[in-house]
């Protein structure tokens, strides 16, 4: 029999597709060199929380009811990580959760600096985190918890500590057994209480003229200000993701594990709202993936659309676990294995609005909800036009074409697209009238 393969998934927060380089990640590019680098990696949820229940439950945020951050797990959704330890597989959950505590203020377990309950805790067997690791840490210093709620306090730049508790699990683990470890970084993520980026003191000045992405440079936000720090915390995971590997080659189990590395949603820098993400833009919506080992080899490119939906299933066909009939996304060894691929992405986006998009190679079409907020409803029966872009002549997302007469039947075949999609999973066929207007960006 095979032996089965270690899996480990890096979790970034917030990281924009743009940063792996030979510049910032060479540890992550070495890994793209013996593995698959895939271009076209898109969230299905921009925002931390809601994206992070896709990957534990398999489905869309309003299918495991966590469209806003700060809803706790379903109790009758069964988590990713009962299928590992139902395999013989050890699991390990390392770093920010944020699946754990209530939204509302007097319902609920509230956990956002105190320990996750056990039954809230995923299923994982191994437990080194928070809930709500921006607020029980800054870029330095801080604290997570065991599984039994032991504080353990950290010192030293926060990726850093993050990965030595990672660390930790490859020398504490059973070695009779695979294992499955989720390291959920929060670098580059900004931090809450301060609003800024917090990157690695000693690099930061390394990137102080380092580029700003075309996309964002024609618009307002503070990109002049944080870059620098936001590559810097880049680079600092990506000198972690390298210490990782290198223990894993210490313990001569480097061969026998994949590693997915990829991040939540992106970072747009207060160009397309007054924050950071909650949008269907490309700086938002568009991340990294990079999987190496198994059968993920051949230090490729791939073009071919990708959901973060897709990543459940593929950790279960990776430890050669049967995919549940619920999961929604794509095995990504399937469509490598058989061609098939996306025609398009589909992402729900709450909080700072309800809405809905899909992502073609081609186009980006989005709607809105204008009778309420995101943070009042979850979906709505209403949406209007909001955002179409043609990607090929404007991959920067400059022009808005949602009122052109010139894309009409575009608009149509992307509205069908989309209506389908919506009812695919469950929410009821919506009315999407014309915009009532069209915003510059």
């Amino acid at each position: 029999m095979e032996k089965r393969k270690n899996i480990i998934f890096y979790f970034s927060d917030q990281q924009r597709w743009d940063t792996v380089n030979d510049k910032v990640t060479p540890n992550l590019m070495k890994l793209a060199s013996e593995g698959i680098k895939f271009e076209n990696n898109f969230t299905c949820q921009p925002v931390c929380g809601p994206a992070r229940a896709c990957l534990q439950t398999g489905v869309y945020a309003t299918q495991c009811k966590c469209y806003w951050n700060g809803i706790a797990l379903p109790k009758n959704i069964k988590p990713l990580a009962e299928y590992f330890n139902e395999a013989g597989y050890e699991t390990a959950y390392i770093g920010k959760w944020h699946l754990a505590s209530d939204r509302l203020p007097k319902v609920g377990v509230h956990c956002e600096k105190t320990a996750v309950p056990k039954e809230r805790q995923g299923g994982y067997s191994y437990w080194r985190a928070a809930d709500v690791l921006e607020f029980t840490s800054h870029g330095y210093d801080g604290y997570v918890f065991d599984g039994d709620g032991n504080k353990l306090d950290f010192k030293g730049y926060r990726a850093d500590c993050i990965n030595d508790f990672a660390l930790e699990f490859l020398e504490k683990r059973n070695r009779e057994k695979p294992f499955f470890m989720f390291v959920s970084q929060l670098e580059p993520h900004h931090q809450n209480d301060t609003n800024r980026y917090e990157g690695f003191r000693e690099t930061v000045d390394n990137y102080s003229n380092y580029p700003i992405p075309d996309d964002l440079s024609f618009m307002k936000g503070n990109y002049e200000e944080f870059y620098p720090d936001y590559i810097s915390a880049i680079n600092r995971l990506d000198y972690n993701v390298g210490r990782l590997v290198q223990r894993l080659k210490d313990l001569d189990i480097y061969e026998d594990t994949v590693i997915i590395y990829t991040s939540d949603h992106g970072s747009h820098f207060k160009t397309r709202n007054l924050e950071y993400k909650r949008t269907c833009h490309e700086s938002a919506a568009h991340t990294p993936l990079i999987i190496s080992g198994g059968n993920f080899k051949g230090g490729k490119k791939e073009e071919r659309l990708i959901s973060l939906i897709d990543i459940p299933p593929t950790l279960l066909s990776i430890a050669g676990i049967d995919i549940p009939k619920s999961y929604e996304g794509i095995d990504l060894q399937k469509q490598l294995e058989s061609g098939e691929e996306r025609t398009h992405i589909f992402m729900q986006i709450s909080e700072s609005q309800c809405a809905r998009a899909i992502r073609t190679k081609k186009y980006k079409y989005s709607v809105r909800a204008t009778t309420a907020g995101g943070f009042v409803v979850p979906s709505s029966a209403i949406y209007f036009e909001d955002y179409l872009y043609d990607l090929e002549k404007d991959p920067n997302e400059k022009h808005n074409l949602i009122k052109d007469k010139a894309y009409k039947k575009e608009r149509a075949n992307l509205r069908r697209i989309l209506i389908k999609q919506m009812t695919e999973i469950g929410e009821k066929k919506p009315i999407i009238l014309p915009a009532p207007f069209a915003r510059k960006i």
